[in-house]
């Protein structure tokens, strides 16, 4: 388990670093899974190896978001202050978000399409 959460984390870590020696405009979480997805379709053997770890890891998942609802218990005087802008903000943020993901999954049904005619 040791060494699939090391290779998990330096995945993160080396997107991190690239993202900041470079100065790429992308989080390097995202790089650094990128970098996860290429090694699991070059060596499709690692995904059974990391599968127990990524489950324990998923069946934890809530633990995760305690620490943002402290943040959001600890900030209630700001909610109340901007609450309507910061739901504004979340509601548009989400529609943007759900639309670009929606443009995506089209963008790549009609190239799949041309590659596969």
């Amino acid at each position: 388990m040791l060494q699939t959460l090391g290779l998990l984390l330096g995945c993160q870590l080396l997107g991190e670093v690239t993202v900041r020696g470079f100065g790429l405009p992308v989080p390097g979480p995202v790089l650094g899974l990128t970098l996860l997805v290429l090694l699991l379709a070059a060596m499709p053997r690692l995904a059974e190896q990391l599968r127990p770890t990524t489950t324990v890891i998923l069946a934890n998942l809530s633990f995760l978001f305690v620490p943002a609802g402290v943040g959001v218990i600890g900030n209630l005087g700001v909610l109340s202050d901007d609450g309507v802008a910061l739901l504004a903000i979340l509601t548009l943020s989400t529609v943007l978000s759900m639309l670009a993901a929606v443009g995506t999954f089209i963008g790549v049904r009609r190239a799949t399409e041309r590659w596969a005619a």
